[in-house]
Order: C-alpha cells, then structure tokens, then sequence
C-alpha cells in the first residue's frame, strides 16, 4: 500500500494514469505528450509499475504499458478523473487514440 500511495503522491504520475485510461502507450507516446525527458517518463512508469497500477509488456522494440484495469487505486483515480479539469481531457485523448486504433 505504501507504493500506491508514493505512487499516487506525484501528479505527473496521476496524468499518466489518465492518458492511459483507454489505450495501452509506448513510453514514447506518453514522453510526446509530457514536457519531461524519455529517462523521467520511464522512472515514473516504474514507479507506477512497481506499485501494480500498470504493467509493461515488450512488443518487438517497443515496451507498451496499460492499467492494471482490477487495481482499486484506478478504480478510484478513474472516478475521480471523470470531474478533474487536468485529467479529464487526458482522459478524453486516450479514449479518442483508442477509437483510432480500431478504424
């Protein structure tokens, strides 16, 4: 419980759990959409990773990560981003890449 909560201490790490509320992402599609460097963006998912709210899988080059979807913490975080007006429109961005991806 205690990573949870460190994990869910930095708002950057809560808008990466929004941006990946619908869509599974690359490392370097969530780098693209914060103003952090690629080696900041992967300790944070590490982070995130190591507290169970996301996990990682390699994909040719490529490690996609998505939301452990049965984790209490983003059942909750998902609640709450529904009426937050920084996570919301992330919120909204992930599901708008994941209709892409099935067209």
């Amino acid at each position: 419980m205690q990573r949870v909560f460190e994990a869910l201490s930095s708002q950057i790490r809560r808008k990466m759990l929004a941006y990946l509320a619908h869509a599974d992402l690359t490392a370097g599609e969530i780098a693209a959409r914060f103003e952090i460097s690629k080696p900041a963006v992967s300790q944070h998912l590490t982070v995130l990773e190591n507290a169970g709210l996301v996990t990682s899988e390699k994909k040719g080059q490529f490690v996609h990560y998505s939301l452990v979807p049965d984790h209490l913490a983003n059942t909750l975080s998902s609640y709450a981003q529904e009426v937050c007006p920084v996570s919301k429109p992330l919120k909204a961005e992930s599901a708008a890449i994941a209709k892409a991806r099935k067209s």
